[in-house]
């Protein structure tokens, strides 16, 4: 279903690592596969399986000359015909007729073949590998792990595929073996450098493919226990030893025995990746992430006395965690920062920042923050854990024995930093909020206040200058008493002064006065601060000025270019002036080229400005509209642009202001993904008055953001403060739109019964608004949730009306959709052949009108229900297509939810490695369907390691499903308890 339970070739010619060196006009030979020899583009006949033979043990010698005798018995062995020599002459005459001069020569009675070592395959992956362990000595197991890689590459099949002959036999074991080798050498270097999880896929096939091979089985449950499932990682173990006592009749190796010990002990140094020797050159897993401090840096020695020292004292039994409190503008980042970078000798093992942007309206996440470190620090993203308990614990553990300093700044209260603690000694924190943390155990607090006069005195004098200052002290002292002694707007007014040599501190202070004059008197640090911007806006041009205010009405992290030329309804070209002119006076930051943002107290003065200055008040209405018009068109073409065809645009509510255009698919995605977080933030800034419609339209068209798993979560925030805005309006059509999307969300988690409810409410509100389109979906949703639910009569009745529904809209892709759904309710009502011809009907649409993510969606509705016809070849040919096209469109769970099917036909096909190894990758990508679709996929991965003869670790994934189960209610916790039954018997 769309929704989860719901949706000969030529042989490659390798190329040498450096053949513009090669000799003999360019010709290659491989062994490493089946034998050959070819020029660049050109393949060569290596003629009869004896001759190949020939070929081979000549290659192999490194142009050593083999004598006739030595041939005979590398390809015949002991019982060589008796036309055996002439047999070996007319081989050799036959390839000195195909390969260039002077390449096979014959001397001493026997023959050579002379190349340049890097025309074989086999030296060009030796050298690569020497590369290796020298790269792996020098403590760059990055590195290393590339060459070897990319010497395995060079592998294309078996070696000496079908040459006969002792010889050949000997040498591909020898090859197999060196192999398999390096395979595990790779291996380990991914679990050092913390990519257990992507590993466990590809150690599950090996381990079935080379039961007997104790390195796998060790390499196995290093990283199953590295993923937090210790569990399996000790079946493992249980399995190993007992097919060892059964086959060899021997014991594991100490190193598997002690490796099982540490797993049921949880040796914290099991937990993270093996620290990397010192290299000469500095480390890349060892973080530098401080903003840099400022040069000007005045004052407040006491503070950098008492937290130096708190700072220092981390090298002891404690982890250091201070707290600096205060207004915003007191400086408190700039004290922080200039405090690490004393403090840096301390932390050798690095430094990690973060501006948690608490004063906002969109705080970071802590997960997000986690995610970020986790990366700073080395880990792969496939091995980043999904949830903010699995992503601290294992942030914790990659700091344990290091010493490290994160400096968490605008920090919005206790519970974001809690889970970014590093809660090891060695180690310690730094934090900036305007809320005093007193709920924070442990915690050092320091309250930060205005500088004293001297202090204020002294910053204003080294940016402006000694002289112009010395020379009117009695004004400086006056300018930064309307400062407040508050260091950001000291700092402001002292730039804006330094910068404008015509200006004596006089004027300055003059324009001071004028403004607020009770500023050094108030104690609300928004209101100094804003009487500090208040200089730098009166400056502004008037252009820039209103640039300034109504950019600042945008919520979202940042804003780009084009979306803020919609804001000021200017071209791309005057808009990226007054925007460079904004950063210039430093009202403004560049985030990245193209891209722009507020400090957080900038933006809420632009706020304030634009209430106070922007006439007429409907302006400001009238930006935010068009930057919603903007999100929205743009959007709706990226749909378009994925979806020919799909007239679900053409309900959408029009839009006055164009947006971007893309022909390039990947262009248009790159986009979405790109501007997701500004585009929710806009979407939820809208749900008001005359933009409520809009905005859940762009919600709605930009559905892609739910089902891809990248930002499900904002996507779910957004979709209920729709819900919630529409009713409060009494709007029925934008709820029912709205509800629409919360279905999605609700169907992508597994959260089945509530998807349920809210389709049901969202087709009852559009048949009330006359909104046919949602009608539509809902049906369709509703089919997939009963077929889900096992109430097939009542799925088909409703997948049938979505499917009329959007045929008579002119939708086919819609039809499709809903046929590729009905599909899978036909198979689970046994009727196999009609699923089948469903879902065939349903590609027919989708590839005539040149559809890719839809197509991949009836491509996979198809693989499923052949797997259930028992053509598994076929099937697997569809899946494979369906998953290789999630993944291009970055539909991450619906690419894990195919690789669970593929497994599926791979058990149905006896082919239980394969299917394990599937089964592994759905587990690492994640699946629609949420925990219940995890649970599915626990009970086949068992029942694939339970026909690999390792039942230990089946066991352990059938009991994890059942939790899963049983905390769900799910009817499939009976079938489980089935599989766990015999064996818990036995």
């Amino acid at each position: 279903m769309h929704r989860e339970d719901g949706p000969s070739a030529q042989a490659r010619v390798p190329e040498p690592r450096t053949p513009e060196q090669s000799g003999g006009g360019g010709l290659r030979f491989g062994v490493l596969g089946p034998v050959r020899a070819w020029r660049p583009g050109q393949a060569l006949p290596s003629g009869s399986p004896q001759q190949r033979a020939l070929l081979a043990a000549l290659l192999l010698r490194e142009g050593r000359t083999a004598t006739a005798a030595e041939l005979i018995d590398a390809i015949w062995g002991e019982e060589p015909p008796s036309q055996a020599l002439a047999a070996v002459r007319t081989y050799a005459s036959r390839l000195r007729k195909i390969l260039d001069p002077g390449v096979l020569v014959s001397e001493s009675g026997g023959y050579a073949v002379r190349i340049p070592s890097d025309a074989l395959d086999l030296h060009v992956a030796q050298v690569l590998v020497a590369d290796a362990e020298k790269a792996r000595a020098g403590g760059d197991r990055c590195q290393a792990r590339a060459l070897i890689n990319k010497s395995l590459g060079l592998w294309d099949g078996e070696p000496l595929a079908s040459v006969p002959g002792p010889y050949a036999e000997a040498q591909r074991a020898r090859l197999e073996e060196w192999r398999l080798q390096l395979l595990e050498t790779r291996l380990e270097m991914d679990l050092d450098l913390g990519c257990h999880a992507e590993a466990v896929s590809e150690l599950t096939a090996l381990t079935a493919a080379h039961p007997l091979r104790e390195r796998l089985r060790e390499l196995l449950m290093l990283a199953l226990y590295r993923s937090g499932r210790q569990a399996e990682a000790l079946a493992v173990y249980a399995d190993t030893r007992r097919l060892l006592a059964d086959e060899l009749g021997v014991d594991p190796r100490p190193e598997l025995s002690a490796l099982q010990q540490r797993i049921l002990q949880a040796d914290a140094e099991l937990a993270r990746p093996v620290e990397q020797p010192t290299p000469a050159t500095p480390q890349p897993a060892r973080p530098h992430q401080l903003p840099a401090t400022v040069p000007d840096f005045t004052g407040r020695s006491s503070f950098v006395r008492e937290l130096g020292t708190r700072l220092a004292a981390a090298e002891g039994s404690v982890m250091a965690v201070s707290a600096l409190a205060g207004i915003g503008g007191v400086g408190k980042t700039t004290l922080a920062v200039h405090v690490a970078h004393e403090a840096r000798p301390h932390f050798p093992d690095g430094q990690l920042y973060v501006d948690l942007q608490g004063a906002g309206p969109r705080a970071a996440e802590p997960e997000t923050v986690l995610g970020v470190f986790l990366r700073a620090l080395g880990t792969a993203d496939s091995a980043i854990p999904d949830s903010l308990d699995e992503r601290a614990a294992l942030f914790r553990s990659l700091l344990d024995g290091r010493r490290i300093l994160v400096l968490l700044d605008n920090a919005r209260d206790a519970a974001q930093i809690r889970p970014l603690l590093p809660g090891t000694a060695g180690c310690a924190a730094l934090i900036t909020s305007r809320v005093r943390m007193v709920d924070l155990a442990g915690a050092h607090l320091v309250d930060l206040d205005v500088m004293s006069p001297e202090e204020a005195l002294q910053l204003f004098t080294r940016i402006v200058g000694e002289e112009r200052v010395s020379a009117e002290r009695k004004a400086a002292l006056d300018v930064v008493a309307a400062c407040g002694f508050l260091p950001l707007a000291i700092r402001i007014a002292a730039s804006r002064l330094a910068a404008r040599r015509t200006w004596t501190v006089s004027v300055l202070a003059a324009k001071l006065a004028d403004e607020r004059r009770r500023l050094d008197e108030l104690q609300a640090g928004d209101l100094a601060v804003k009487a500090t911007f208040e200089l730098g806006y009166g400056q502004l041009e008037p252009t820039q000025a209103r640039a300034f205010r109504l950019l600042g009405l945008a919520d979202g992290p940042d804003i780009s270019l084009p979306a803020a030329s919609a804001v000021l309804d200017l071209p791309v070209q005057d808009t990226e002036y007054l925007l460079e002119a904004l950063v210039d006076t430093s009202l403004l930051e560049s985030a990245a080229p193209g891209r722009y943002r507020y400090h957080d107290l900038v933006r809420l003065y632009a706020r304030a400005c634009a209430e106070r200055d922007e006439q007429p008040p409907a302006e400001r209405e009238a930006a935010l509209s068009r930057l919603l018009d903007f999100y929205l068109a743009t959007t709706a073409g990226v749909f378009a642009l994925e979806r020919p065809g799909d007239r679900l645009v053409d309900h959408l509510a029009s839009t006055d202001y164009e947006g971007l255009t893309f022909t390039d698919r990947h262009e248009a995605l790159d986009w979405l993904y790109r501007e997701a977080n500004c585009l929710l933030a806009c979407a939820r800034q809208s749900f008001v008055g005359a933009r409520l419609r809009r905005a859940v339209d762009l919600l709605w068209a930009a559905k892609d953001l739910a089902e891809s798993g990248a930002n499900a979560k904002q996507y779910e925030s957004a979709a209920l403060a729709a819900c919630d805005a529409a009713r409060a309006s009494d709007d029925t059509q934008a709820e029912g739109r709205a509800r629409t999307t919360l279905t999605s969300v609700r169907l992508v988690a597994g959260r089945y019964d509530e998807a349920d409810d809210e389709a049901a409410r969202a087709r009852a509100l559009a048949l009330a608004a006359g909104d046919g389109a949602p009608v539509h979906w809902a049906d369709n949703d509703r089919g997939i949730i009963a077929g889900i639910r096992n109430r097939y009569e009542e799925a088909e009745e409703h997948l049938l009306k979505a499917a009329e529904g959007w045929r008579a809209d002119g939708n086919l892709p819609g039809a499709a959709s809903a046929l590729c759904n009905l599909s899978r309710v036909h198979l689970l009502m046994g009727r196999t052949d009609s699923a089948i011809s469903l879902a065939q009907q349903g590609i027919e649409i989708y590839d005539g009108m040149g559809l890719t993510v839809r197509l991949a969606n009836g491509r996979y509705a198809l693989g499923v229900a052949l797997t259930e016809a028992g053509r598994h070849a076929e099937a697997l040919q569809q899946l494979s297509q369906a998953q290789q096209m999630f993944s291009q469109d970055r539909q991450r769970l619906w690419e894990g939810t195919t690789h669970f099917r593929i497994a599926q036909a791979h058990l149905k096909a006896r082919r239980p490695a394969a299917a394990a190894q599937h089964a592994e990758q759905a587990i690492a990508t994640g699946c629609i369907g949420g925990e219940r679709m995890r649970g599915n996929v626990l009970t086949l991965l068992g029942q694939a390691l339970d026909a690999l003869g390792q039942s230990g670790r089946a066991r352990a994934c059938w009991r994890e499903a059942l939790a899963l189960y049983e905390e769900l209610g799910a009817a499939e916790a009976d079938a489980v308890r089935a599989l766990l039954t015999p064996l818990a018997a036995a």
